[in-house]
């Protein structure tokens, strides 16, 4: 009778087990742990690993989207100016190439962003050129000599491309759009070798006439988008560039 009573003692009227509290609130206080050990990692790493993380994770699961997605790559993530490392040698040259831009007082005819294969700093033809002519205009050479000043701080390849709209050229010198392209590249390439003393080995000109256009030869306004010079500070290593 007395082992049966003290059965029955240790269940509630309903039959429910009255013990059952201690594996939830267990529970609850080992997740308690691992979140403030996650907030303690988060404390440890640099800002912009945390926000490389977090849109690294969004991209590969879709969290916004909907639905779930993976792709394998070498890269985490395209660089973007939120997840630039601060230190990096890509954080330094965005910032003199932003400065520069802004001091120069052209916020429509030059900027600067993160691409895929580099950083590039484009230039309205109008900057450098005389309308269907390749030399390079006196008005440029100031702001070319800046430029080059940043060339010389930094380690990166430099590729120079061309682009033109899409109207048809047919001059004496330049047959075509891929020649006044091509020749625009090179002539500014020259100045860089020459008159800023970068090592040919870290040199690129190449001219894409009319077949790599930023907006649709549509209107005036666009076609004048669409005549530049690209001056790209290639990556070396991306993963290397951003850690």
């Amino acid at each position: 009778m007395s082992r049966k009573r003290r059965k029955i003692s240790q269940t509630g009227n309903d039959g429910s087990n009255k013990e059952g509290w201690q594996i939830v609130y267990t529970g609850f206080v080992l997740i308690l742990l691992c979140f403030f050990i996650m907030l303690c990692s988060f404390a440890s790493m640099q800002e912009e690993k945390i926000v490389r993380f977090v849109q690294s994770f969004e991209s590969a699961i879709s969290i916004f989207s909907g639905g779930l997605s993976f792709e394998s790559g070498k890269d985490i993530l395209n660089p973007t100016p939120d997840i630039v490392d601060k230190n990096s040698e890509i954080a330094r040259i965005l910032e003199e190439l932003e400065t520069l831009i802004d001091n120069l007082g052209l916020p429509k005819e030059i900027n600067s962003f993160l691409a895929d294969k580099g950083i590039v700093m484009s230039l309205a033809d109008s900057v450098l050129f005389e309308s269907g002519v390749a030399g390079i205009s006196e008005e440029a050479i100031p702001i070319l000599e800046k430029v080059g000043s940043i060339m010389t701080k930094t380690t990166c390849d430099i590729q120079i491309e061309g682009h033109t709209d899409n109207f048809p050229i047919n001059s004496g010198r330049f047959p075509s759009n891929w020649e006044l392209s091509t020749a625009r590249a090179v002539n500014v390439l020259r100045f860089f070798l020459e008159k800023a003393n970068i090592s040919p080995e870290r040199l690129t000109a190449v001219g894409f006439g009319e077949f790599q256009p930023l907006l649709p030869n549509d209107t005036p306004e666009h076609m004048a988008g669409n005549r530049r010079v690209e001056i790209v500070f290639v990556y070396r290593e991306k993963k290397e560039l951003l850690k």
